[in-house]
This record gives C-alpha cells, structure tokens and sequence, in this order.
C-alpha cells in the first residue's frame, strides 16, 4: 500500500493503462478485460485489474492535470514495479486536418512547466514516448482503420486557459492536440527507465468548436483503448 494506492504489491500488473477519470477506468476494465478485480478506492481513484487476451493489466484513474498523475504515476512506478505505463484519455484537436472522433498518438509532449521543471531548472528537457509502443500503436490504429495521427501534442497546466497566445504558438508549429497530464508521463518513464504513451481521442476541437456528442464518445474512447492494449502487448 502507498498513501494513494490501497493495492498490495502483487496486485497491480506490470502494464498499467491511465485515464484520467476514474470512471472511465471502471468503464474500460468492465469493457475489455475479463477476471477484473477492483484494486484501488482510495479518494475515489479507481484502479481495477484484470486480463486481456490472456495479459494481466491494470487501470488505474490519474486524476485532472500532472500533479496528480505525477502522484499515482510514481508510486505505480516505484512501489509497484510498473514497467508499461500508457495514458488513455480525451483531448482537443489543434489541427485543421484533426478531427474529432481521430485518436491521436503523441509522440512528444510540449509543455509550459510540469511538476519536473525544478528538477531540469534551466534545461529545456523534451519528453517523448517509448519508439517501440508508439510504433506497435500506429499497426494497431491501421489495421483497425481508426483514423490517426502522429506526432507532438501540448500538455497544458490548465483547463480554462487564460494565454490564447501559447494555443495560438502550438498551432502554429503544428501541435495535434492540448491535454494536461502526458508530458509529466513521459518525464516520469524517462527517470525511471520505464515504456509511457499516450494515446488520445480527440473530442473536442479548439478551432472548429466541434464537439463529440455524448452517445458517441463510448464508440470512439473504445477505439483508443484497444489501440492501446494492443500496443502494451505486441
């Protein structure tokens, strides 16, 4: 047990999937995996393992923003030996060429600060996803026929954003899309010497205004996490 994770050691496997809302944690282990158990309760941050093809994964909730995913991400890592750590989650396309429904599949993470700035100070340090899951994503995204993206997307330290100028920048240099927890993901991996992606479906759009309708986001988040259980797994 940690101080934000009431799971025993053996109970949390070694690939971990993280969306942000611990409902959508319960949603995805109910959907995809079979013997799931719940793990995890703890303030309300679901955590749920189970199999999937015979593959023993856990899904846990991250919470809103990178200080909290920085807090379940490290104790996953250090406390529980998590090797695979990939992030299943919504975003807002910041592309022309993005639409909503796509998933997006980052392969870098720009950011304004994230809970590792102290730690790099002056270094400009640039987070990226394992090579070897963000290829076995992008088979998996093409041989289900989901239309994906590649590339570097923005992790934003808020969610009501004051500064259209820095959207205006990440567009300009061809950011996919804006969430707010990935980037300190992939810090965390690269300290750590551990496998993080994140695979995102793009809900909302920041140019057009075009949102996803509520009946259907289950469809279109369905995608994301199989793209993503079978990149943990080839």
């Amino acid at each position: 047990m940690t101080i934000h994770i009431g799971a025993k050691p053996e109970d949390i496997a070694e690939t971990v999937l993280l969306p942000g809302d611990p409902y959508r944690a319960k949603w995805a282990a109910e959907t995809f995996l079979d013997d799931v158990t719940l793990v995890n309760e703890v303030r309300g941050m679901l955590g749920f393992t189970g199999y999937w093809k015979g593959n023993r994964v856990t899904i846990h909730g991250s919470g809103m923003g990178m200080p909290s995913l920085s807090i379940y991400a490290n104790e996953l890592i250090r406390d529980y030996n998590a090797q695979t750590l990939i992030r299943i989650g919504s975003c807002g396309g910041m592309q022309k060429h993005v639409d909503v429904r796509d998933v997006i599949i980052a392969m870098t993470a720009t950011s304004l600060s994230t809970p590792s700035s102290g730690i790099f100070k002056e270094i400009n340090f640039a987070p990226c996803a394992d090579y070897g899951l963000l290829r076995a994503a992008v088979d998996a995204a093409q041989a289900k026929g989901t239309p994906t993206h590649v590339g570097g997307i923005y992790s934003s330290d808020v969610f009501y954003d004051e500064r259209p100028d820095l959207n205006e920048q990440m567009v300009r240099h061809g950011i996919l899309g804006v969430e707010m927890e990935a980037a300190e993901l992939y810090n965390l991996a690269a300290r750590h010497g551990r496998r993080a992606l994140a695979v995102l479906t793009v809900s909302d759009h920041l140019l057009t205004g075009a949102a996803l309708p509520s009946e259907d986001r289950e469809k279109s988040f369905g995608d994301m996490v199989e793209i993503a259980l079978a990149a943990a797994f080839t």
